[in-house]
């Protein structure tokens, strides 16, 4: 399988004060093309640092991280901004759905910032109708339940066709039956598009359905 992702010695530190805090001190992994991979750990373990560096918004300060073998961090601004655009897909704890924007208009906004003369309005439809929206495709957040709103935030996020598509808790504020059929289609999903697959949860039903489980710990990662 190809390594869609590899990291190395991956070193990021916060100053408080006079104090310097390693929240990651070395990390280093590869995973493939259409793996899954849940990170765990405590709270203020370095989860969503972690997952910040792999989305190319923050750098590390020592180490590398190679995307589709492309180191993204030695990229000028626009090419980053591009970069990251094409090759990877975001899906939050919050939907930031736009309110004034129907589901549709919310799918496509990834695809608005580097105008093309091609047409995504159709694939925009065909992932609505695999998160089970094509018929509230006009509608706007204010009019859609919390799941259905994620459910359009998972499409956004698969816009582009990215690579590497990284979920910060995406089912931590939907209650459990729903939290489940968002995860039901964000998995079929990541299969049915092949991506790389990078999960932070608290959850541990959702983090067992991942291929690998990664736990940080003051600083360090260990699959589990």
């Amino acid at each position: 399988m190809a390594i869609a992702l590899a990291l190395s010695n991956v070193r990021k530190h916060f100053s408080r004060g006079d104090q310097t805090i390693e929240i990651l001190r070395g990390i280093s992994l590869t995973a493939a093309v259409g793996q899954s991979l849940a990170v765990v750990g405590p709270s203020g373990s370095g989860k969503s640092t972690l997952l910040h560096l792999l989305g190319t918004l923050e750098a590390p300060d020592a180490g590398q991280i190679a995307i589709g073998g492309q180191d993204p961090n030695a990229l000028s601004e626009p090419e980053l901004a591009r970069f990251r655009n094409e090759h990877i897909g975001f899906v939050f704890q919050q939907h930031h759905l736009l309110p004034q924007y129907s589901a549709l208009e919310n799918t496509l906004l990834p695809t608005l910032a580097f105008p093309s003369d091609r047409d995504h309005r159709p694939r925009a439809r065909d992932l609505l109708a695999a998160v089970g929206l094509a018929g509230r495709i006009d509608h706007r957040p204010g009019e859609l339940s919390g799941g259905e709103c994620q459910r359009v935030a998972v499409a956004r996020a698969l816009i582009n066709r990215p690579g590497l598509l990284l979920c910060d808790e995406p089912t931590g504020s939907l209650d459990r039956q729903t939290a489940t059929t968002v995860a039901d289609l964000l998995f079929t999903l990541h299969r049915a598009e092949d991506t790389l697959l990078v999960v932070v949860t608290h959850d541990p039903e959702l983090a067992a359905r991942c291929d690998r489980r990664l736990e940080l710990s003051e600083g360090l990662c260990v699959e589990a």
